[in-house]
């Protein structure tokens, strides 16, 4: 299945793309700080979707989205850390983080369908 006809992909990328916006107006200061750690994460996150969806079986395709889950977790206390720094307003927090919260449950609904069809019948 190409990923990009995944929805948890394709919300994923519009994160990418959401968390990309917002740290473009982070200061310069944390360019290789936090602004490069929150994009790598939500990176992650959407590429391990992808090259998941390469794999060939189930499991190995369960381990991808477990990352890309462990991604989304990170970009979650990043956003939140961006926030408290007072370098994202209440509202866009909000915003990305409704959008992070939507992509994590796609991508765990997307991880527990593929644990259901690993099952032996």
């Amino acid at each position: 299945m190409p990923y990009e006809r995944l929805r948890a992909w394709r919300d994923c990328h519009a994160l990418v793309l959401a968390v990309y916006k917002t740290t473009a107006d982070f200061p310069h200061h944390e360019l290789y700080g936090l602004t490069s750690q929150a994009r790598r994460a939500a990176v992650s996150a959407a590429a391990n979707i992808a090259e998941g969806s390469a794999t060939r079986g189930p499991r190995d395709y369960r381990r991808f989205l477990n990352i890309a889950l462990r991604s989304l977790s990170e970009l979650s206390y990043l956003l939140l850390l961006g926030k408290d720094l007072e370098y994202i307003p209440v509202n866009a927090w909000q915003e990305l983080n409704a959008l992070r919260d939507k992509t994590g449950k796609l991508t765990w609904n997307l991880y527990i369908s593929l644990q259901k069809r690993s099952l032996p019948s």
